[in-house]
């Protein structure tokens, strides 16, 4: 099972969405959760994981089991030095205990090329990193299936938060 999770926020509330589904070719999803979080902590320059981490780990909870392999909106390890970025401290925070694969949007200084993915016609990378797997290059292999999801779909309380996942889907 592949598990994409994404977390908007609004002021000091987080709205975390994540979707389970079976195959990286699969249109068909098993489950999509959301659930709303409030007391956010507020954005820390440099530390974005002190953020997110705490609303990805709430959603997990909602899981029967942990899935073989989380995509979360972020990086596993940050620029050259492989800093620790959202991925490595959500791969520690499980035990290892599944495949973490980090996509992010924007460039953070120093990241490899090797990172970049480049969807269809695109002239800009996605960067795609991850932990957990033997081969990491493997995952930034990108198939033509592309995830976009309204949280108004699938349940969301309140319509003036809304928040898409963008998952980009890789083959394992």
């Amino acid at each position: 099972m592949i598990f994409a999770v994404d977390v908007n926020y609004i002021e000091d509330k987080a709205l975390v969405a994540g979707i389970l589904f079976e195959y990286w070719q699969g249109s068909e999803t098993i489950c999509q959760i959301t659930t709303k979080i409030n007391n956010i902590s507020e954005y820390e320059p440099g530390q974005f994981y002190k953020r997110e981490l705490p609303c990805i780990l709430e959603i997990l909870t909602q899981l029967e089991s942990l899935p073989e392999i989380i995509v979360v909106d972020g990086y596993v390890e940050l620029g050259a030095e492989q800093k620790p970025g959202l991925g490595k401290h959500l791969h520690d925070a499980i035990d290892g205990k599944s495949i973490i694969i980090g996509v992010a949007k924007n460039r953070f200084e120093d990241t490899p090329v090797e990172t970049e993915v480049f969807r269809g016609g695109s002239q800009r990378p996605l960067y795609v990193t991850a932990i957990g797997t033997r081969s990491p290059e493997k995952c930034r292999v990108v198939t033509a299936h592309y995830f976009s999801i309204d949280i108004n779909q699938v349940e969301a309380k309140n319509t003036t938060e809304q928040i898409m996942i963008n998952i980009t889907s890789y083959i394992y």
